[in-house]
């Protein structure tokens, strides 16, 4: 819900000026209408100080309730409900509040006469142009509760990879941040400690000598570092960590950013895999659904989460628009193995790319699943050597000198 500002005069000429919160400028002109009101200016009134607007910023809607939402819709449109009906009923029993505050503006926006594609258009954090994409062309063929199964098998499906994904890499992300605490304590405590008492027995035996092991000076000094100059860590950290984001968020940045990670050893091919599958499920379904190819073309490669394919998917968009192939321009980057170039050329020469597609998405589903097993099997070895090794230069450094003295003192 938004603050809207506005003017208007009665049939008497009498202004009026007030506020009023409401979905859209729709809404609001309806209501003042209603109040036998002529409206002259609506505005949106800005409010940059309040902490829900801007964590509202950082919200995502969940997809597993937008898939339940979605196959809740279909059921109900295909028993004969009446659309408002439909959409009451679903904001009752929406758990989700960002999705069922959307739901909130839908329905009134169709209670202003506006269709469930246009009424979605006002909820772009919810509905994404791949959702009202399918929408729309399920309005228009008159087909809307197969569109929206179609859609929600689709979410299920991307949120099963999403979770997949996630649940991988949640072990060793545990386990990375546990001995990274670890270290911390080891260099920020125990260290200090141990050259106190080097410093001790310096002071009480002369001929023991100052000097330490090389090793030894390396872990003193990060110890050092982290006790006493820890804000210039911690600053570094935050604004290295502030430019990567704006980098990131940049277009060149962001191609440049998932080219990187595609030649990552080992993990690029998960990463290639796993956009080639959101790819391939996206544009199956969007073309099952009756979406113009370029629209398909286009929306596809946005959502797919890449932005090599989003480039690639661009070629593909001017080749079709002159009148050229799908699989032509995919021959030309590397993101698109061969496989996946055949099988689109098959498709578009036997009028059932969007079946290939769904088998290409099926494909590279199950390849994402093999290939994340393996990863975590090799990445559970490889921290258990790197934790183990630091963890190990931290204690050897921190006997050598005991041990040197111990020789001096016999």
């Amino acid at each position: 819900m938004s603050t809207f500002a506005f003017r208007a005069v009665d049939l008497a000429g009498v202004p009026a000026r007030g506020e009023m919160d409401a979905s859209s400028k729709s809404v609001v002109s309806d209501q003042l209408r209603q109040r036998g009101l002529i409206v002259l200016d609506i505005s949106e009134k800005r409010e940059s100080l309040k902490v829900e607007s801007i964590l509202q910023r950082f919200k995502s809607v969940n997809l597993r309730a937008l898939a339940v939402f979605s196959r809740q819709f279909a059921t109900l449109i295909a028993s004969g409900m009446p659309m408002l009906r439909c959409l009451y009923t679903l904001e009752q029993q929406t758990q989700d509040e960002m999705l069922r505050n959307a739901i909130i503006a839908v329905r009134e926006n169709v209670e202003s006469g506006s269709s469930i594609a246009q009424a979605m258009e006002s909820q772009p954090g919810v509905f994404d142009p791949l959702y009202r994409s399918v929408v729309k062309a399920g309005e228009d063929s008159g087909r809307l509760e197969e569109a929206l199964d179609r859609i929600a098998s689709q979410l299920e499906r991307l949120d099963a990879l999403r979770r997949q994904v996630k649940s991988a890499m949640m072990y060793p992300a545990v386990v990375f941040t546990l001995a990274l605490v670890v270290m911390i304590v080891v260099v920020a405590v125990i260290v200090p400690v141990f050259v106190g008492i080097f410093n001790q027995l310096a002071l009480s035996n002369p001929e023991v000598g100052t000097s330490l092991p090389i090793m030894t000076q390396i872990t003193v000094s990060v110890s050092d570092f982290v006790t006493h100059q820890w804000y210039l860590l911690l600053g570094g950290i935050a604004l290295g960590s502030y430019a990567f984001i704006r980098w990131k968020k940049s277009d060149r940045g962001r191609l440049q950013w998932d080219h990187f990670k595609i030649r990552i050893p080992r993990i690029g091919d998960v990463v290639q895999k796993i956009a080639l599958a959101r790819w391939s499920r996206t544009f199956a379904g969007m073309v099952a659904s009756g979406v113009p190819i370029l629209q398909a073309i286009e929306i596809s490669g946005g959502t797919a989460g890449n932005a090599v394919i989003n480039e690639a998917m661009g070629e593909v968009y001017a080749s079709v628009k002159r009148g050229g192939s799908l699989a032509g321009p995919m021959a030309t980057h590397a993101i698109f193995p061969p496989m996946v170039e055949h099988m689109v050329s098959v498709g578009e020469e036997s009028g059932q790319l969007e079946t290939m597609l769904a088998k290409i998405a099926d494909f590279y589903e199950a390849e994402v699943d093999a290939r994340i097993k393996s990863l975590t099997a090799l990445i559970e070895p490889l921290m258990i050597i790197f934790v183990g090794g630091v963890v190990g230069f931290i204690v050897i450094s921190m006997y050598l000198p005991i041990f040197s003295i111990y020789d001096k003192v016999r």
